[in-house]
């Protein structure tokens, strides 16, 4: 089984950086040769090419709900996103990511049949800055946690 872990957002805007700060801590923790570890800056079509020949994703993003306090960390299942979720798993500029994966199973693409989501609320997605705000940043630990957790799931 071949699975991915990507840590999503751009590391200059703030807190949209946290997926990839999770990513790269996880990367001296996770040794396993069948768990890839990587950061990637797109959404919707992007996102989708990069899961293609993955059985399984874990998907590290901060997220803007509004509904929690910034540093609250979520493990949703794609279903459990609206199809309009404000991250990088949905881009003003593209598609979501669900209709997407749809797309790419249309058209042959060997997509993971299981995706969790690693959610972290965030507030300050789009302030140019390679600083976390301190509740983000203290989201960190417990995210890497929660990924850690799923991988041991599926790996045992």
């Amino acid at each position: 089984m071949k699975c991915l872990v990507l840590g999503l957002g751009n590391p200059l805007l703030g807190d949209d950086g946290v997926g990839w700060r999770v990513a790269e801590q996880l990367r001296a923790r996770i040794t396993h040769p069948d768990i890839e570890i990587d950061c990637h800056a797109g959404g919707g079509l992007s996102l989708m090419e990069r899961l293609i020949g993955y059985d399984r994703a874990i998907i590290i993003d901060a997220i803007n709900t509004g509904e929690h306090p910034p540093g609250t960390v979520a493990c949703l299942r794609l279903d459990d996103l609206p199809e309009r979720a404000p991250s990088h798993l949905a881009s003003a500029h593209e598609t979501t990511l669900q209709t997407a994966l749809r797309v790419g199973r249309a058209m042959g693409a060997v997509l993971p049949q299981d995706i969790v989501i690693i959610a972290i609320e965030a507030r300050n997605v789009y302030d140019f800055s390679e600083e976390l705000s301190p509740a983000v940043a203290q989201a960190i630990p417990q995210a890497i946690e929660r990924v850690i957790s799923q991988l041991d799931e599926w790996f045992v």
